[in-house]
C-alpha cells in the first residue's frame, strides 16, 4: 500500500499537535532535539525509540552526541512527510 505525502495544510495541522517539533527540509520532514541529563539517559531514550521504530517499521534519522539526541522523521517512500511520521513523533512524545 502506497504511503501518501501530507499536503502542506495537513502537515501544519499535525505539527500543532507535536510539542517542540519543527519542519525541516522545506516541510518534507519534522525534527526535534532532545536533551538529557547525561549520555546514559540519552542512550536509554534511543533504545526505547528503537523498539517503537521496529514495531512501526518506520525508522528515524538520528544522531547522538553525549546528552543530545537529534531526530528527523520523513517518509522516503512518500517523498516527504506522511502520517507515519506524525504517528512516530506522537509515540516518541509518549515516552
Amino acid at each position: 500500500m502506497a504511503v501518501e505525502k501530507l499536503t502542506r495544510s495537513e502537515a501544519e495541522s499535525a505539527l500543532v499537535e507535536l510539542d517542540g517539533w519543527d519542519f525541516a527540509r522545506n516541510g518534507d520532514a519534522i525534527r526535534k532535539v532532545f536533551k538529557f541529563s547525561d549520555f546514559s539517559a540519552a542512550w536509554g531514550f534511543m533504545n526505547r525509540v528503537a523498539l517503537i521504530a521496529e514495531k512501526q517499521d518506520h525508522h528515524p534519522e538520528w544522531s547522538n552526541v553525549y546528552n543530545t539526541v537529534d531526530i528527523t522523521l520523513t517518509t522516503h517512500d512518500a517523498g516527504g512527510l506522511s502520517q507515519r511520521d506524525v504517528k512516530m513523533a506522537k509515540a516518541i512524545e509518549a515516552l
